[in-house]
């Protein structure tokens, strides 16, 4: 028995290495958004400050561990069998949480899994416990007093970012404008004192602060002259900052890298708890099960764990390595600070959430507030105001998201909160405070405009609603685990194992698949980028016909898939296309979102001499989807409910039909595709008579169903087969019109 939890405890530490690269690659955004959304550096630059920040905060952690030992559970209580069983659900629960959010790109709190995780695991066991003796209650078993501190503390840092983050942004642009070169330079040293003030604050409370390698007395000192040291780091970075700022130097630059290093380095030191503490945890309990002669591990307590943990350092430098390497490794981690970025940045770009009914209804309710509020503000302060605001000349490095004020302020601002939840002993969640500290700042830069407000508003609710599922699902899954290792033993351990490892690697082939699916739209992220109206224009034209050629290509496939299982009386054929078609709808409404920000992106004339063939050629490619679809429905519904085949007579007239009708998509692939229209006006002929030959058809059709006595479910069938194939020869028809139109002009 003793080698078998020997095994658990090995696979424990395994799941905490990869927990460790999961949970870097989802909080990789509370640290890097800032500064990769306002190009403060280059990429190499800025994840080599990060890197270093992490490592610092890992080996310097304070190691106490003690939120995983006895600050949920109370080990006066449990038996070593049963702390292995919550501990093992915790790592299994944690991983797979935390791949998925990493998958969809969603940021996610590796605090709140774990804090849930652990209340899920010991409630479950608690309520076995209060079964078996009714003597024993849930607050004897459970700390509720320190979980409900937790939760409270993690969940009302919501409410408190993105309040803080809308006013202190709001007031700081105020001050220095978006031309913070040419205005408000006498403020850039105050500006200065406070972020490296706070910054400095913020690592020696919640980074060294709190470190092994603080001596208690140094930590007195500090305590001791704290305001002194706040007026000597003030009077001297504010004077220092204001002196480069004369020189020219960037003060912006160097606060957003220091304020991305300190964050980075509190995240390492505060948050490894959330990766190796459990794990830890359970090497304390198997040693002190093996000190006591590794018996019944059912009748073995585990109350040293109120013990205070001390982490052995080559575990912290271990730790710091692994968080290292996957920082710099880890695709997912980019993904997630992709979505971060996205949800701030100032103008109009690739929106990676669509829009939702609470998004339009809060949009319209923020505006009818803010109608209401113009009309008492005097006019010439709302003009004063709104010139503050005006983002019309502002200067953005290329492909920078927002300006370093905002970034500036989002790290400084997110630091200062979680110094502040530190010292009222809060445990705030360094997720949900940078990220949304980030959303309010947003706001209040007004980057939520009218054209992308829905969009964005979709997005925070998205990412919120996925933090309060990660709590609920984290306690659900780990009570549940729980129990099936408790009751089952030594197998469910083993299915659990074998669960994880099947899951990671799936997750990991999805998320590889879903990633080359999105690399392939690189026209649109050169589009966005532009800034030549001649290179925009360029790019939007390949943007546009590939997207025409793709819809023909993707029409000439699904019908024939169509054709071909309704001749051959095949369900999975018709079944594959009908899926198909629901997910090229939802990428058309992508790429067409994408289309009309290049639109808005191209000069107002060129725009207005486009806009009639660009509507027609998107109205065509929806109509095509649509097409499909009418025809498709049918086909299905007839073929899966197994009515009677078509006959012989019919089958070989779809022949001639299927060969016809895909002779017409490929000729106007082909065209599109080349970009030569030369023989437009033939097909355009070409096509009506492919038009009136399947009216043709139809009408001999309605002949024969008045004449002769058939199966009229068959017959109406393919009348709708003939009637939507012909209106989809007309549809491709008005897209290549649209198209040659289009880059004629």
């Amino acid at each position: 028995m003793e080698y078998l939890y020997l095994g658990v405890l090995v696979f424990i530490f395994s799941l905490a290495c990869y927990d460790l690269t999961a949970g870097v690659s989802t909080d990789a955004g509370n640290f890097l958004s800032a500064a990769i959304g306002a190009k403060a550096g280059k990429i190499p630059v800025v994840f080599t400050v990060a890197a270093v920040g992490i490592f610092v905060g890992a080996t310097t952690s304070n190691g106490m561990m003690d939120i995983a030992r006895h600050g949920i559970l109370n080990p006066d209580y449990y038996y070593f069998n049963e702390v292995i069983c919550i501990f093992l659900a915790v790592g299994v629960s944690d991983v797979i949480l935390l791949d998925i959010f990493n998958t969809l790109g969603m940021p996610t709190s590796s605090t709140v899994s774990m804090v849930f995780e652990l209340l899920g695991g010991s409630t479950a066991l608690a309520i076995v416990k209060i079964l078996h003796n009714h003597a024993l209650s849930y607050a004897n078993l459970i700390n509720t007093d320190k979980a409900l501190s937790i939760i409270l503390g993690i969940f009302l840092s919501v409410a408190v970012a993105f309040v803080f983050g809308l006013i202190v942004m709001w007031i700081t642009r105020v001050v220095f404008t978006f031309k913070f070169r040419q205005k408000s330079r006498w403020a850039v040293g105050i500006f200065g004192g406070i972020s490296i003030t706070a910054i400095l604050f913020f690592l020696l409370v919640s980074g060294l602060g709190k470190s092994q390698f603080m001596t208690p007395e140094f930590r007195a000192l500090i305590e001791t002259h704290k305001f002194t040291i706040f007026w000597v780091c003030f009077v001297t970075s504010g004077i220092l900052t204001q002196i480069l700022d004369l020189l020219h130097v960037n003060i912006f630059r160097i606060i957003v890298l220091f304020g991305t290093f300190a964050l980075a380095m509190a995240f390492a030191g505060n948050d490894l708890v959330n990766f190796i503490g459990v794990p830890l945890a359970a090497l304390s309990s198997y040693q002190y099960y093996v000190e006591a002669g590794a018996g019944d591990p059912s009748a073995f307590c585990v109350s040293r764990l109120h013990e205070t943990a001390h982490t052995p350092i080559y575990f912290l430098i271990a730790a710091g390595a692994i968080m290292v390497f996957a920082l710099i490794t880890s695709k997912k981690a980019r993904k997630v600070i992709n979505t971060s970025v996205s949800l701030s940045r100032q103008d109009a770009g690739e929106e990676i959430f669509s829009s939702s009914r609470i998004a339009r209804s809060t949009v319209r309710s923020a505006m009818n507030l803010s109608a209401a509020v113009d009309k008492i503000i005097p006019a010439k302060a709302k003009k004063w105001i709104d010139s503050r605001f005006d983002s019309d000349d502002a200067v953005l490095p290329d492909g920078a998201a927002f300006d370093m004020v905002r970034a500036s302020v989002n790290l400084v601002l997110a630091g200062l909160l979680i110094i502040i939840g530190t010292s009222l002993q809060l445990p705030l969640s360094t997720t949900y405070v940078a990220f949304m500290v980030a959303m309010g700042s947003s706001l209040a830069d007004r980057a939520w405009g009218r054209d992308t407000a829905v969009y964005r508003i979709t997005g925070v609710i998205s990412v919120i609603g996925g933090w309060f599922i990660t709590a609920g699902a984290a306690f659900i899954l780990c009570f549940v685990t729980s129990l099936f290792m408790y009751y089952v033993g030594p197998p469910a351990m083993v299915i659990c194992i074998a669960t994880v490892v099947f899951i990671i690697i799936r997750n990991n082939k999805l998320f590889k698949k879903r990633e080359a699916n999105e690399n392939k739209d690189q026209i649109f992220r050169k589009l966005i980028k532009a800034t030549d109206q001649n290179e925009i224009k360029e790019l939007l034209g390949e943007h546009i016909r590939l997207n025409q050629v793709n819809i023909l290509e993707f029409a000439h496939t699904v019908y024939t898939q169509i054709i071909t299982g309704l001749k051959d009386d095949d369900y999975r054929t018709i079944h594959h296309a009908e899926n198909a078609l629901g997910q090229q709808k939802s990428l058309w409404k992508k790429m067409r979102s994408k289309e009309l920000i290049g639109m808005r992106k191209i000069d107002y004339l060129t725009a207005v001499e486009k806009n009639t063939w660009f509507h027609l050629s998107s109205n065509s490619i929806s109509q095509i989807i649509y097409c499909l679809k009418r025809l498709s429905d049918p086909c299905l519904e007839h073929v899966d409910n197994n009515f009677t085949p078509l006959p012989p007579v019919l089958i070989e007239e779809l022949n001639n039909v299927e060969k016809l009708t895909l002779d017409i998509i490929d000729e106007a692939l082909d065209m599109i595709r080349n970009g030569n229209y030369e023989n437009a006006d033939l097909f355009m002929v070409r096509a009506n008579e492919a038009r009136h030959r399947l009216s043709a058809l139809r009408d001999r059709q309605m002949n024969r169903m008045q004449t002769e006595q058939g199966n009229i479910r068959i017959e109406i069938l393919y009348l709708n087969t003939l009637q939507e194939t012909q209106e989809l020869i007309s549809t491709v028809r008005h897209l290549l019109r649209a198209s040659r139109h289009f880059f004629a002009v």
